[in-house]
């Protein structure tokens, strides 16, 4: 009875978590894998079309956009010419793909099956991250030493710009309010942006971390979370204050970081070639669980909730061929 009280005591402060999970029994199982065997060079980010069971991935090294039908499990189409394709949403409603080019700084919208290029907009150099709208409609693009474009997302008309103090990498867009939240690693900080008004509320220092690269928004705990890699930490902030309230060790090269709702797990896709899981014990309490191994440089992803599935983006290196790994969330 006594053993049986301390386990359930220990459960309950998350002390044994790490035994929870082990490499045979880890909350993401791989479940297939799609290769793609002309892709060469550094794959950036993703997008999917839900409906019609078809990937989008931004193979910036090799300068295509390539789309995967999950349904046969192959790559049916690889758009040509795009100079270091980066960012990629696919926006159902519209039923438009937009991706951006880092290497002209364009936004190109596409549509239909097999995509055809609809239009295209010059956002500015090294356009990169790119978030949709739903309020809104409206696109907004990362690009430059240090600025948001907001686009029509209808007609690809520029609507502005958010001026910031350096490069903008991953950024989050609230739900229930105007707020952007935006890594600025350059400046080491992350701005909080007013999307309605097009400027910056404030500003909050990361002291002495540096490249803070990936970030999510868990907007019901009030909390942001945010991976650096110099030195390779995962840190939550309160959304309201900025201020710090978890601040863990974790794997490194870390370039997207996803909160998994419904099990309480953070999942962060790193280039050391693992998949670093944190619980989430409480909104200011993480304890790493178990790194899930993947492949070298293996470090852009895609968490889908509604399939309960993440999509990994592993590039060519050595004797591995390019492939797209999915993981699914038992």
């Amino acid at each position: 009875m006594r053993k049986c009280i301390l386990v359930w005591l220990l459960i309950g402060t998350g002390a044994i978590l790490p035994s929870i999970y082990s490499q045979n029994n880890a909350p993401l199982r791989l479940i297939q894998t799609i290769p793609m065997p002309n892709v060469q060079g550094r794959i950036d980010h993703m997008a999917l079309d839900i409906e019609h069971q078809r990937l989008y991935l931004a193979a910036l090294g090799n300068n295509t956009l390539e789309v995967l039908d999950l349904r046969a499990a192959k790559v049916t189409q690889t758009i040509t010419g795009l100079m270091e394709p980066q960012g990629v949403v696919y926006v159902h409603e519209l039923g438009k793909l937009f991706v951006t080019t880092g290497g002209d700084g364009k936004c190109y919208a596409f549509a239909g099956d097999p995509l055809r290029q609809l239009s295209v907009l010059d956002v500015g150099e090294d356009a990169d991250n790119i978030r949709y709208d739903v309020a809104g409609k409206r696109l907004y693009v990362g690009y430059g030493n240090g600025a948001l474009g907001a686009i029509d997302a209808t007609t690809l008309k520029r609507l502005g710009d958010i001026k910031l103090a350096g490069h903008p990498e991953s950024f989050q867009l609230e739900k229930a309010g105007p707020k952007i939240y935006v890594n600025v690693p350059d400046a080491r900080q992350v701005a909080v942006v007013d999307r309605l008004k097009q400027n910056v509320l404030s500003r909050w220092p990361l002291e002495n971390l540096q490249a803070n690269f990936p970030m999510v928004l868990n907007e019901t705990n009030h909390r942001i979370l945010v991976a650096t890699r110099k030195p390779a930490k995962l840190v939550a902030l309160d959304a309201a204050s900025g201020k710090t309230v978890a601040e863990m060790e974790c794997a490194g090269d870390a370039d997207d970081l996803f909160y998994d709702a419904a099990k309480k797990l953070v999942y962060v896709s790193c280039g050391e070639g693992v998949i670093d899981v944190f619980a989430e014990r409480d909104p200011d309490h993480y304890q790493e669980v178990v790194r899930i191994p993947t492949a070298p440089g293996a470090r852009t992803s895609l968490w889908v909730p509604e399939l309960n599935q993440l999509f990994l983006a592993a590039p060519s290196r050595g004797g591995q061929q390019a492939a797209v790994r999915i993981f699914r969330r038992e």
